[in-house]
């Protein structure tokens, strides 16, 4: 064989393996790491004005979690329709970087209030953590004079519907409690939507409404001060939040149970490992003793709860909840 073609076969041998090895080279290349998160500021969303028990909570969390993620976490608040303003910028937000603090409607019972609800809790949200729990407290003017629970739905009674409540809002938990306590005690007053509880705290302080059911945080500080009158907690006995105050069970309300919770959310198209990281953080936050004890003094028993236990209990208050807005026809647009 002449060496030139052996000379050439041995070339184009060579030149094969190195396409080979430069192919093989490309094909098992790292892909390249994913960028860190956050890698910007954290929006956390509130559906409710300044000085509500969801804005008081999420500028609590802001800035211990602002220190263990490394970026700044602005709270932002959207409020209106109880909340769901927020929630549903919450669902259609794609930055990975927007976040929201919500009430039970929210996570519930959006959609069953309202089939045409831009966002779906159960599709569009993606539960992270339940962060506090708290009973409501049923609250009156401080011109109110009966002494008991019982006299005062006895006035109630009385009062028909020439008495108004007030609620923060068309399906928020204030109101559809309210609904459910009505059918208990045959009381018969009107539904009065506000922005948020400070604007129903200045109504019922002014007159305006002859009660509410209200976060204890809330409601507390103005009955310590004489503004307002407790008539009972929602709890089934009394709650560890407002021990002097009697629940409204001793006061001959039966199987009357309701508790308020705050809870954090993202889109659910946020990251698996995402949420599992905020999931961890967030109630490794609520936990630490400083931050327990400044929701405890804002009303809110902590939770801490992992997404799952978000999931479950958002499970069950759609179950409560939504059996209350099919008794009583409640619907919101």
């Amino acid at each position: 064989m002449p060496r030139q073609f052996i000379r050439r076969a041995t070339l184009l041998i060579v030149l094969a393996a190195l396409a080979n090895g430069a192919s093989a080279q490309k094909t098992l290349k790292p892909q390249a790491a994913q960028a860190p998160w956050p890698s910007k500021a954290v929006k956390l969303l509130v559906g409710f004005p300044g000085g509500s028990s969801p804005d008081l909570m999420a500028r609590t969390l802001a800035e211990p979690l602002s220190k263990a993620l490394g970026q700044p976490v602005i709270v932002e608040n959207h409020p209106g329709a109880g909340g769901n303003i927020a929630a549903n910028l919450v669902a259609k937000s794609t930055d990975n970087h927007t976040l929201g603090i919500m009430i039970n409607g929210n996570l519930t019972i959006a959609k069953l209030l309202n089939p045409k609800s831009p966002f779906d809790p159960a599709k569009d949200l993606a539960p992270i953590s339940l962060i506090g729990t708290a009973p409501l407290v049923l609250t009156a003017p401080a011109s109110s004079t009966m002494p008991s629970a019982r006299e005062f739905f006895v006035a109630a009674r009385d009062g028909g519907d020439k008495w108004n409540y007030g609620t923060p809002g068309n399906g928020t938990v204030g109101h559809i409690g309210m609904e459910l306590l009505k059918t208990k005690t045959n009381i018969a007053p009107v539904h009065v939507p506000y922005p948020g509880n400070p604007q129903v705290i200045t109504a019922m302080i002014g007159g305006q409404i002859q009660m509410s059911l209200l976060p204890p945080g809330l409601a507390m500080p103005q009955v310590r001060a004489g503004k307002l009158r407790a008539i009972g907690v929602t709890s089934a006995g009394r709650s560890p939040l407002v021990p002097e105050v009697p629940s409204l069970s001793e006061g001959g309300v039966n199987n009357f149970q309701l508790e308020i919770w705050n809870a954090v959310a993202g889109p659910s198209t946020l990251p698996k490992p995402i949420v599992a990281r905020l999931s961890s953080l967030f109630s490794e936050v609520a936990r630490s003793p400083e931050i327990r004890q400044k929701l405890f003094n804002q009303g809110w028993q902590v939770a801490g709860t992992s997404a799952e236990g978000l999931a479950n209990r958002i499970k069950l208050d759609t179950d409560l909840l939504g059996g209350v807005i099919t008794m009583r026809g409640i619907k919101t647009e």
